[in-house]
């Protein structure tokens, strides 16, 4: 979408670099595979992790830095929440969070593409009365920024499937994004 890639033209105006992105992004140069790698500076791997469902060209991509990771979600992944469904379904968004995200190790540092984590709380305290979701709604409440401050351990939270009253992923994906929307 435009609020992520609309500033390529002008950047490429003062920097010609290569635009590493969807291959719907504003300029795009490479559209990486899923699962390539490349490496920025002198060690820094990237890899690119397709999860097409908010727009069907969205990719994620994993920082690792020595032992430091961190994963760039753009509109699929926020901190408390996900994207809507606006090129996909639910099917998609569950193999994008629970196989591709999902996969990665823990410790991983989530940065989202948005600033959202208030509004997915106010919806989780809805859903979810656990530990986890008052200490993230204590944090986004003293904290104006919450990016790079949680993991992909801290999204993983079994607890709203039972919102639902749901048993399978999707059609739990499905009906806690429709509860979200109609928020």
């Amino acid at each position: 979408h435009h609020d992520h890639a609309g500033g390529n033209v002008e950047i490429l105006k003062s920097y010609p670099l290569p635009i590493i992105g969807g291959k719907d992004c504003t300029k795009v140069t490479k559209t990486p595979a899923h699962g390539e790698t490349f490496t920025i500076g002198e060690g820094i791997k990237v890899k690119a992790l397709h999860t097409p469902c908010h727009t069907q060209d969205s990719i994620c991509f994993l920082f690792e830095d020595g032992n430091d990771k961190a994963v760039f979600t753009g509109d699929t992944l926020f901190i408390g929440g996900c994207g809507r469904f606006f090129e996909g379904k639910a099917e998609e968004m569950d193999t994008a969070l629970n196989k591709t995200l999902g996969a990665l190790p823990d410790d991983t540092k989530v940065y989202p593409g948005h600033e959202y984590t208030k509004g997915n709380v106010k919806f989780g305290v809805k859903v979810d009365q656990s530990e986890a979701i008052k200490k993230l709604e204590a944090f986004a409440d003293a904290n104006k920024q919450t990016q790079g401050k949680f993991t992909i351990g801290d999204e993983k939270d079994p607890a709203v499937q039972e919102f639902t009253g749901k048993t399978g992923r999707v059609d739990v994906m499905a009906a806690l994004r429709e509860a979200k929307n109609s928020m």
